[in-house]
């Protein structure tokens, strides 16, 4: 991608919304009237006459231009890049200010390291790390350059080792170290047509046996499989 056309690249597209004119559209003016006149006299608002709204056109960016140029910069001083991007996009316009913007949407620049992981500088303690969504760049605090933060990859759920199912009226469960097997039953439900009754009906523990040495094998097996 040509760096001269990183501006035209990134702002030069149909711009989204319709230029409508209230004077222009018939009878958009007097259903304007007719539709404050209205809500004045429910009360509604003070008398003032309601206007169109985005009645003109508004920017539809293709920014993925822009996130690839960046990318092609990093392990560069942050600085150098800056001052590169203000020269190729001219920030004095009005398409250029516009696009920076957007940068800071991409570019992380107040980063903590903790334990050699970087972090957004918040004002809470619940901060989550650069790149646990998705990848972000960021200017490292310490050399000034700019860095990339992989997203990092969240290990898979363990499946709960105290809890095996068996089907929808049979498992087993662990409590205070002792495992039973747990039969459930459907609720009756009184004065009420069953036929009609739409979802999950309602269960209750029928039965609670403690499991003997054998089912305990069984299920710490099955466990074993789930978790593997």
């Amino acid at each position: 991608m040509s760096e001269h056309r990183l501006a035209e690249n990134v702002i030069e597209r149909p711009r989204g919304g319709l230029r409508i004119s209230s004077r222009k559209v018939k009878g958009q003016k007097t259903s304007l009237i007719k539709l404050t006149e209205e809500a004045i006299t429910d009360g509604l608002l003070s008398p003032y006459l309601i206007k169109t709204t985005r009645k003109t056109k508004y920017f539809s960016d293709c920014l993925g231009p822009l996130y690839q140029w960046l990318q092609s910069h990093v392990g560069e001083y942050w600085d150098d890049v800056y001052s590169k991007l203000c020269q190729i996009l001219d920030t004095t316009t009005l398409s250029g200010q516009h696009i920076v913007s957007h940068l800071w949407g991409y570019v992380e620049r107040n980063v903590e390291l903790i334990d050699g992981v970087p972090y957004p500088k918040t004002s809470g303690s619940n901060a989550l790390p650069l790149g646990y969504w998705y990848k972000r760049l960021y200017v490292h605090p310490e050399t000034g350059i700019l860095s990339v933060a992989e997203r990092i990859r969240k290990a898979p759920k363990k499946k709960p080792d105290d809890f095996l199912f068996v089907d929808a009226y049979h498992h087993y469960r662990k409590i205070d170290d002792l495992w039973y097997a747990i039969e459930l039953a459907d609720v009756e439900l009184l004065g009420a047509n069953t036929n009609k009754y739409s979802g999950e009906k309602p269960k209750y523990i029928a039965s609670k046996r403690q499991c003997n040495k054998k089912q305990i094998k069984f299920i710490k097996e099955q466990i074993s499989k789930v978790n593997d």
